[in-house]
């Protein structure tokens, strides 16, 4: 069984649970994992107005985490925290979207930098700068900073869901239901998915990978590139605009 190193109590309420559906063995793992909802929490809500409640975050994750409990299949070679964790979050991201808190200013801004890029590079072939893409949407450099300020803290939806969801945590890939009918579809988001990030401009990349991958908050990714953590949260709010934008001329987001 590949759950793990754990130790044997926890083993045991596995055994019950997978074997028998014990729901007292399931109340059981729910405690012993809920540091893991705490920490998907923290990192998600490290970047949100202080508006929203951590609270609503764990309550959310909670769901995400007997989601993962009801779905996990120890056959399948991967480890229950690596299955959990896309899911948690996920389910914290459903949690944020039905609070609607985001303004709808914001909204507008965002669907406006992602159609401008989309634009600017079907007719020119190739990104745009960030003076250029200030220019297609007819304000200033300043005012896109700014816009890209907001965005940076709501950027919650479906394409970064999908960033950061599959069976790797942190990895490149879309969350598709484990199912066998989906796995091709998986298979191909996945491959389209890569290929349009490897596309991206180097540092957007980088913070992607940094971020997703690597695991890194945006502070630390600041750090390691010498840059303001307001510059940093305004190119993942780019990068996740651009990705987006590539995915939707691809089809798949």
């Amino acid at each position: 069984m590949s759950i793990i190193d754990v130790d044997p109590y926890l083993a045991r309420q596995w055994d019950r649970w997978l074997k028998m559906r014990s729901s007292s063995a399931r109340d059981h793992l729910i405690v012993s994992y809920s540091p893991l909802v705490k920490f998907v929490a923290g990192r998600v809500g490290a970047g949100l107005p202080a508006s929203v409640d951590p609270r609503d975050l764990v309550s959310s994750g909670v769901f995400g985490l007997i989601d993962a409990l009801e779905r996990f299949d120890p056959q399948r070679g991967v480890r229950f925290e690596t299955f959990a964790t896309p899911r948690i979050r996920g389910a914290i991201y459903d949690g944020l979207r039905a609070l609607d808190w985001v303004p709808r200013s914001v909204r507008t801004h965002a669907k406006n930098i992602e159609r401008s890029i989309a634009d600017f590079e079907a007719v020119q072939g190739r990104s745009p700068s960030d003076d250029e893409l200030a220019s297609h949407l007819q304000i200033g450099r300043d005012e896109l900073d700014r816009w890209l300020s907001a965005i940076s803290t709501t950027t919650v939806g479906p394409l970064e869901r999908a960033l950061d969801a599959g069976a790797e945590p942190r990895a490149l890939s879309g969350e598709v239901p484990i199912v066998p009918a989906t796995v091709v579809e998986e298979r191909e988001v996945r491959a389209v998915m890569r290929a349009e990030i490897d596309e991206l401009p180097d540092r957007e990349k980088l913070v992607l990978s940094l971020y997703y991958e690597e695991g890194l908050t945006l502070l630390q990714i600041s750090r390691v590139l010498g840059l303001s953590e307001s510059r940093v949260n305004q190119i993942h709010a780019r990068s996740v605009l651009h990705l987006r934008a590539r995915m939707t001329a691809a089809g798949v987001a």
